[in-house]
């Protein structure tokens, strides 16, 4: 009966139970990226009522990484120790109380501590969503189901602009924290109704809770399609029981050590573009002598171009696979990222500033979708957690690079550096990384 739990998962039809699932992490992952991105346009704000150099915008920016590298390689271990569905409830409440606390932030040192703790919930939970949806979803589908949990990042920072763009000139910037953090706390109470991982609960020898989340996963799966379930498929290999302490260890042993060091890399300059970019976007386009408002509105058209990019990738990562959609469309974002830094009309802005958060943003929903299915059940989400925490660290440097650098190198130059990272990231993965399409996470992990 062990044994089959992976299979009985396998043979299940995509049906609106799935897509529940999708939909409620999807919220709480929207929410997290709203947050994140009316940090962004907050900072345009206090750079004139606080008085903020760009070193200090830098500062504030990256106060949320530093939590983000701590919450992501703490999660992940604790998720593949405890559960995730205890981890990333913990880490969600983190997240919002912290939010609440921004809007009242005093001082720049007030609001660096805050989004520290804000950043701590956010780094924590993404890695933990990722490795319980793909632990859900059968392999022919999985890759699409894990791009559409990514692209509710697109809706959030679209929704951060939205409020951004009516709420902080009308009525301040304290405001638009408060809107981000009410919506992130009803998702905190419905979460709690979702079964925790039967696979995890397999790999830590917990057959018959296991068990018992299968069998209420088939009973709601034949509900909706209203029909008897596929016969279930071969056995597939029966995971080994969790050893505690074990996992970073696991992760440096030779069946892994080539896939952590291609995806640590990937990771790093990975979120060193990204946010080397995306931060400072509306800082770059005031300081190119555009209004707040102007800024605010082309950010908004820029960021609608995300959602398409996630769509194609969900369409494109279980057909050409994961490893070629990741490497060639950080290129095209690279690429896109020089010709950003050379744009001078608005015109120009908005359409490689829509190039590349096209294929960024998609590139971003395929690493996701990529990374937890390269370790096996026991250190899945430890393996997401150090990965991406080891990725914050560039998203620390980053925001205080471009801000120390900005005044000798100007947005052209800035620009230039990010578009190096993303290349390097795009590199790692097509010379270290192998493809999983279509494959079992049991067979990939072997």
């Amino acid at each position: 009966m062990n044994n089959s739990i992976s299979a009985r998962l396998e043979r299940l039809p995509v049906c609106w139970t799935h897509y529940r699932l999708l939909l409620i992490h999807g919220m709480g992952w929207l929410f997290d990226a709203m947050d994140v991105g009316i940090i962004i346009f907050v900072l345009v704000a206090l750079k004139s009522d606080w008085n903020l150099t760009a070193p200090q915008i830098g500062l504030a920016a990256s106060s949320g990484m530093a939590g983000m590298f701590v919450g992501a390689a703490v999660s992940g271990w604790a998720a593949d120790t405890f559960g995730r569905k205890r981890v990333f409830q913990w880490t969600l409440l983190i997240f919002t109380i912290f939010s609440f606390l921004c809007a009242a932030s005093w001082n720049l040192t007030s609001l660096i501590i805050f989004r520290f703790f804000v950043g701590l919930g956010l780094g924590g939970e993404l890695p933990v969503v990722s490795s319980l949806m793909s632990e859900f979803v059968p392999a022919k589908s999985r890759g699409r189901f894990i791009v559409l949990l990514e692209s509710f990042w697109a809706y959030g920072w679209l929704a951060a602009a939205i409020v951004s763009f009516l709420v902080i000139p009308n009525y301040g910037w304290r405001i638009a924290f408060l809107i981000a953090g009410v919506p992130a706390f009803y998702v905190w109470i419905i979460r709690w109704k979702l079964p925790e991982s039967p696979r995890w609960y397999q790999s830590q020898g917990r057959h018959e809770e296991a068990e018992a989340v299968v069998a209420s996963l088939e009973e709601d799966v034949s509900r909706s399609i209203k029909g008897p379930l596929p016969e279930v498929g071969p056995t597939l290999p029966s995971p080994e029981i969790a050893a505690r302490g074990s996992s970073f260890k696991e992760l440096w042993s030779r069946p892994y050590i080539r896939r952590t060091v291609m995806l640590w890399i990937l990771w790093f300059f990975l979120i060193f573009g990204y946010y080397g970019i995306f931060i400072w976007l509306p800082t770059l386009l005031v300081k190119a002598g555009f209004t707040m408002i102007r800024s605010f509105s082309y950010v908004l058209i820029i960021t609608l171009a995300q959602i398409p990019g996630y769509f194609s990738a969900a369409l494109l990562v279980d057909k050409v696979g994961r490893k070629w959609v990741i490497s060639v469309y950080l290129l095209f974002s690279a690429l896109a990222a020089l010709f950003y830094g050379r744009a001078e009309l608005p015109a120009q802005i908005i359409f490689w500033g829509s190039i590349m958060a096209f294929f960024n943003l998609g590139a971003w929903g395929a690493v996701y979708t990529y990374t937890p299915e390269l370790y096996p059940t026991r250190t899945r989400a430890s393996g997401v957690g150090f990965a991406a925490s080891f990725g914050r660290l560039g998203g620390i440097l980053a925001p205080i690079l471009v801000g120390l650098l900005l005044a000798s190198i100007g947005t052209r130059g800035v620009m230039a550096m990010n578009a190096a990272a993303l290349a390097v990231a795009a590199i790692a993965v097509a010379v270290l990384g192998i493809e999983t399409k279509g494959r079992t996470l049991e067979d990939i992990s072997r």
